[in-house]
């Protein structure tokens, strides 16, 4: 295997040699390394120091980058899998560029997890994790963190695909991306009950191709119970944005308060808050310590994280706009309007246009039409 060199954040390692002619790196390399994801593992560097578990396993090695950067760059102790031996080999290959102790297994995901426990879990498949997520909570003693790069099934472009992996139906509208999110912590909650385990979301982003969860994983029913409360369905109307959340275990048909029509349920999905916030202040306070190639992308979705409104959708901008047919005044401005009314109101970590507010749309069709 022909490598190269490079480095991302603090941390030097090896890559397979990729054909630049080809945009997307699985079809050209031996073992796969997406530099696209940089932003996903810095956020998790941060986070693990914040932290700071006693363990931490990288199930899904690939190149090793992730988990070789947590033992580097948050100096624990690192256990990194693969189940393939090219890759197994590159791991190691890096381990000893870096000169620190780090376990190497070659072994399936989900036995390693049936026979082993670590403080903190962190899976991180090409495609979806569904398959992985119960040997994930089984072998995590409190940390799960997730990736899913399959969002088209969350996102609702492949319904039944969606419906097929996580047991819920999504659409593909202008916040799919918030479904998104919500579907994959609600199959994380399914999933966890089963063993009297609740989850608690830190730190949760939906980013381009890709959704990423950190979760905290609590024992006991009580700790189940509480998140089972969290689950629900947001109910939208097809002929109109009128939309709405609804906490059920399944959805109970109503009608839209505008136009009559029958809503829609979109779910099963965690209707709860996406994000620890005294933990993002942390790592906020943390980032300008590290030496990190998404540093200002990440100060800022932190940033937009930690202000977001905890509701589970959002109305784009343009879209209000073309339905009532208006010339809105700049977003900022419709946020400035809507707080001053008294209601909550922020954008969207997720997209430039999005906003969140629990005024009705009545209230809201009214700031899309005024000046400041």
């Amino acid at each position: 295997m022909d490598v190269i060199e490079v480095k991302e954040g603090n941390t030097r390692f090896f890559i397979p040699v990729q054909d630049t002619s080809h945009p997307f790196p699985p079809k050209t390399a031996p073992v796969f390394y997406n530099p696209r994801m940089e932003i996903s593992r810095d956020a998790t560097v941060l986070l693990v120091s914040v932290l700071k578990p006693s363990q931490y396993l990288d199930a899904m090695g690939a190149s090793g980058i992730r988990g070789l950067r947590i033992a580097s760059e948050c100096g624990i102790p690192v256990t990194i899998n693969d189940r393939d031996r090219e890759a197994v080999a590159l791991i190691g290959r890096n381990a000893e560029l870096l000169g620190i102790p780090i376990e190497v297994v070659h072994s399936d995901t989900n036995v390693l997890l049936s026979g082993r426990c670590f403080e903190a879990v962190d899976l991180d498949p090409f495609g979806s994790p569904a398959a992985f997520v119960d040997s994930g909570i089984r072998g995590s003693g409190r940390y799960l963190f997730v990736t899913a790069t399959d969002t088209a099934p969350l996102c609702g472009a492949h319904r039944n695909a969606g419906i097929r992996r996580y047991f819920a139906t999504a659409m593909n509208n202008e916040y799919h991306a918030e479904t998104a999110l919500r579907i994959l912590l609600g199959f994380l909650v399914r999933e966890a009950v089963k063993y009297d385990r609740g989850i608690e979301p830190l730190f949760c982003f939906s980013r381009e191709h890709f959704v990423r969860v950190h979760t905290r994983l609590h024992r006991g029913a009580a700790a189940a119970d509480r998140s089972v409360a969290r689950m629900g369905y947001v109910m939208q109307c097809p002929s109109c944005p009128y939309r709405s959340e609804q906490k059920a275990l399944l959805p109970e048909p109503d009608a839209c308060p505008r136009c009559n029509a029958g809503l829609i349920p979109i779910g099963p999905l965690w209707t709860g808050p996406l994000q620890d916030n005294d933990l993002l202040m942390q790592m906020e306070s943390m980032l300008p310590s590290y030496s990190l190639g998404k540093a200002s992308p990440l100060q800022y979705l932190i940033s937009i994280c930690r202000q977001e409104l905890g509701i589970s959708y959002h109305y784009d901008y343009h879209v209000l706009a073309r339905h009532f047919r208006v010339s809105p005044p700049p977003i900022d401005d419709v946020i400035h309007i809507l707080n001053g009314q008294g209601y909550s109101a922020t954008r969207a970590h997720y997209s430039g246009t999005a906003l969140k507010t629990d005024a009705p749309l009545e209230i809201l069709s009214g700031a899309l039409t005024r000046r400041v």
